[in-house]
């Protein structure tokens, strides 16, 4: 298929009428920053480009009471330099201030990380682990879908994520992101973890949710860690039984994959400095 014409879209609406009329052979395009790579390896030839960059809507960031709701094309810088995203929510801070380097945060959308798919995309675990909701909307209406089912339950050849939206965590919630690259400037992610978790005033845990990246054909939650961790208070002990966890839960999930060995080791450093964080994170939370 030759690519014969690129739109400008102008709103939400002529979008979703664009990709009603064109279905698989039409693509979005915002930041361009995997998009632009598939085209030239030609692992992708639409017959038209949607340019979505341009839509304001979408580009809101908005907090009410007790939600914060991301449009599809908020870039990593914009989520890095808003304060909503510091005190307890500072993993996700961590996770977009990780992107690349500062011209892919510049033009990367949280929307388009989404998107793509991959196993390793830096904004995914972090909102799987604050429980987030994607909506789309397609001549067919909306859909809801919670973001750790959207890897089961992809986007549709017509439909276009709008926003992603999560609850604020509570004042005893803590967001964390660790992530282990290649290098650590331009890296994109071969490991990463994103925990949120909430400490009584013992210290115990009595809410927690653990999401991975790159550690399965999609990021996911942690569940029999989460399973480990709650109601236990977090020490050297606690933390080296939640990487036995983890990894155990690795040998069955990767099975027979020759970098099982390499991601049992590189895992007890990513999960180590997750947790650690919480404990660092907690102290400075308490100060404010």
């Amino acid at each position: 298929m030759t690519l014969k014409e690129v739109y400008n879209g102008r709103s939400v609406e002529e979008v979703v009428g664009l990709l009603g009329e064109y279905g698989n052979g039409a693509k979005l395009i915002s930041g361009g920053t995997d998009i632009v790579i598939e085209l030239k390896n030609k692992k992708i030839t639409p017959k038209i480009l949607i340019d979505i960059s341009k839509i304001e809507e979408l580009k809101e960031i908005r907090e009410d009471e007790n939600y914060i709701t991301l449009g599809s094309g908020v870039t990593f810088t914009e989520i890095i330099e808003n304060p909503l995203f510091s005190g307890n929510l500072h993993g996700l801070y961590k996770a977009c201030r990780m992107v690349g380097s500062p011209q892919i945060r510049n033009k990367g959308t949280i929307g388009g990380n989404i998107a793509n798919g991959s196993s390793a995309a830096d904004g995914v675990p972090p909102l799987i682990a604050l429980g987030a909701t994607i909506k789309t909307l397609s001549i067919e209406g909306t859909r809801e879908i919670p973001l750790e089912d959207y890897y089961i339950d992809k986007l549709k050849s017509n439909e276009i994520i709008i926003e992603v939206k999560f609850k604020k965590p509570n004042n005893n919630q803590i967001l964390t992101f660790a992530k282990l690259g290649l290098r650590k400037a331009l890296a994109i992610s071969r490991l990463s973890i994103a925990s949120l978790i909430g400490l009584n005033e013992e210290g115990i845990i009595e809410s927690v949710t653990i999401a991975s990246g790159a550690l399965g054909k999609y990021p996911m939650r942690e569940e029999e860690v989460e399973e480990y961790l709650i109601n236990k208070k977090i020490d050297e002990k606690i933390i080296e039984e939640a990487i036995t966890t983890l990894q155990n839960s690795m040998d069955e999930r990767l099975k027979g994959r020759s970098t099982l060995p390499y991601k049992r080791v590189a895992v007890s450093s990513i999960l180590r400095e997750n947790l650690e964080e919480l404990i660092k994170s907690r102290i400075e939370v308490e100060a404010w």
